[in-house]
């Protein structure tokens, strides 16, 4: 009798490599593997990198180093290893094969390949823009290899149609808890001018209602009780299968999968945030009041020079609109410190937003280049030192705005679905206004809580960004 190989698989990156991950995990058990906790014991260990920034890249390289030196075999995959194929191959021999997003379907193949000693030539990087065409709506008659997008079941249908029997969920759940993201959508067209993500993940696609209601079905009988909408602009949503409201209507159907308590919309782009939107996400029972916005920054020339629209006035009026439907509606956001040309005016302006905003959580980055991108070529370059100081003064700013944030909830009540225990016997969860390890959390005190279930509690402190809560 033979004996099933064993294959580790290593996520780093965002939700969307959860996603990937999981219907990776499902691949290689229908190719006959097994999965291990950890490269203890595997004969194959599957890195799937993140390629968004350099400290994600420097990670990636060092947990890829750290999986050759288990003694196992070494596979690199995932957004690193799309973007750059064939240079990351030679530049580190360490992984005996870097596959890109078109060997997932056969990644049963790529593994024995390794487990025999066969090295197949790293991919050479294209623009993934090509691969479908620039129209949306056209793109659904198209074929391209789209992670998270898997299944297997159409087999020689045409693109875009569901076998009678319906849509097979391609996923193997990698850990439990009640929380799961969800892939509503893959890719971007827009056209930041700082970010290279579109090139190696590809236009947009959207997966279709019913084979993303088959998943969310799919999840809930595997214990999930939230979905994390997931995407590179949940916004566009539908506007390749010729309806830009595909959203707003979807969001019900989410929310009605029996078993499903809270759904969470993330990855927000401002310009597209539409009033019906913003209506369905607070008015529809089950959908949780919260907005992951990509504002970026708040200043217009440095948006526009970011190839992105708004400035601090629109972005106040569209908060306002937020909190007319939702006054205790979470909203969190990233920007970006330092972009060529960012004058004081404009950190100021920056600084001023954040002040009149009163954001739930905020991430701040400096600004660095990124390669392939159009704002590498940028004049107005900052000084590295001038931009640490930059996003050394603004998280100071935000770490106190967020905390002010989080006390001015004491006394409200909050919904907290609670996930962990603490030593000391309370459970932590997270409220409606937090989102899956990006937010803050909520300590609930009580007695005879479980687990995965959602409690009504009333908060009574908070620490930081944190809130403490009893049981209502």
């Amino acid at each position: 009798m033979s004996t099933r190989r064993k294959v580790s698989l290593i996520t780093l990156g965002c939700a969307r490599n959860e996603v990937d991950s999981e219907e990776l995990a499902a691949r290689m058990e229908d190719a006959g593997w097994d999965l291990a906790e950890g490269a203890d014991g595997a004969d194959v260990v599957v890195v799937n990198t993140c390629g968004f920034i350099e400290a994600a890249k420097k990670d990636s390289i060092d947990t890829l180093l750290a999986a050759h030196d288990s003694g196992a075999k070494v596979v690199a995959a995932g957004c690193m290893a799309e973007r750059y194929g064939k240079e990351l191959a030679e530049a580190l021999p360490e992984a005996d094969a870097v596959i890109g997003f078109d060997d997932y379907a056969g990644i049963g193949e790529r593994l024995d390949d390794v487990m025999a000693g066969r090295r197949r030539a790293a991919h050479t990087p294209r623009d993934r823009r090509t691969l479908l065409p620039i129209s949306p709506v056209e793109r659904s008659a198209a074929r391209a290899a789209i992670p998270g997008h898997g299944d297997d079941s159409a087999g020689d249908l045409p693109a875009g149609v569901a076998p009678a029997s319906g849509p097979r969920v391609l996923r193997r759940r990698l850990g439990g808890g009640p929380v799961a993201p969800l892939k509503l959508a893959s890719g971007c067209d827009r056209r930041c001018t700082f970010c290279a993500i579109p090139a190696f993940r590809g236009a947009y696609v959207s997966r279709p209602p019913a084979e993303v209601l088959e998943e969310a079905r799919w999840l809930a009988g595997h214990g999930v009780r939230e979905l994390v909408l997931v995407s590179e602009n949940s916004t566009s949503y539908g506007k390749d299968l010729g309806d830009l409201r595909a959203l707003e209507k979807l969001l019900p159907g989410l929310a009605a999968v029996d078993g499903i308590e809270r759904v969470r919309v993330s990855y927000l782009q401002p310009a597209e945030t539409r009033p019906g939107l913003i209506e369905a996400i607070c008015g529809t029972p089950g959908v949780a009041p919260y907005f992951d916005m990509s504002f970026q920054h708040a200043s217009g020339p440095v948006l526009r020079s970011m190839r992105r629209f708004g400035d601090r006035e629109r972005f106040l009026g569209l908060l306002d609109q937020i909190r007319r439907l939702a006054p205790e509606a979470g909203v969190r956001s990233n920007f970006i410190v330092g972009f060529p040309g960012e004058s004081e005016d404009d950190f100021e302006e920056l600084a001023e937003f954040l002040s009149a905003a009163r954001l739930d959580a905020v991430g701040v980055f400096g600004y660095s280049d990124e390669e392939g991108t159009e704002a590498a070529e940028l004049d107005g370059k900052l000084d590295p030192a001038e931009v640490a100081a930059r996003v050394e003064e603004l998280t100071t700013l935000a770490e106190e705005l967020t905390a002010q944030r989080a006390e001015d909830r004491v006394g409200s009540e909050v919904h907290v679905l609670l996930e962990d225990k603490t030593e000391d016997g309370d459970v932590e969860g997270r409220a409606a206004h937090q989102a899956p390890e990006v937010d803050g959390t909520v300590l609930v005190r009580g007695a005879g809580l479980a687990l995965g279930e959602i409690v009504a509690a009333r908060v009574t402190g908070s620490e930081g960004v944190d809130l403490i809560a009893d049981v209502s």
